[in-house]
């Protein structure tokens, strides 16, 4: 699993450079996103925009790494596509993140909080 990660201002996005996070990719996703992540800023914005399939255990390792961040800690989900954007809903997962439709949206919507 490739996640290419900046930092800026105080929020660190992580942009997922797979198109699916699913059983075979779940314990490589959780290992590389806490190695990301691991003391980083009080935000983390999990970027993604090239994933285009995410299954049951996908949907756990993003779980698990929104746990991993910790409580004083925040991940939010940017740009996820149709069919990514409906698993979210159908499990209702959507109330338990926030997600917006870009970056950019994510990180203004935190600006706008200041």
């Amino acid at each position: 699993m490739s996640l290419t990660s900046t930092a800026k201002d105080g929020i660190q996005v992580v942009t997922v450079d797979a198109e699916r996070i699913d059983a075979a990719m779940a314990i490589q996703f959780k290992d590389d996103m806490r190695s990301t992540t691991d003391d980083g800023p009080a935000r983390v914005i999990l970027d993604l925009t090239k994933v285009n399939f995410v299954d049951s255990s996908g949907l756990g390792a993003i779980v698990a790494a929104m746990k991993q961040v910790g409580p004083n800690r925040k991940l939010d989900l940017a740009s996820l596509s149709p069919m990514v954007g409906k698993v979210f809903r159908l499990t209702r997962m959507d109330t338990v993140f926030n997600i917006y439709d870009t970056v950019q949206d994510a990180i203004d919507a935190e600006q706008d909080d200041d």
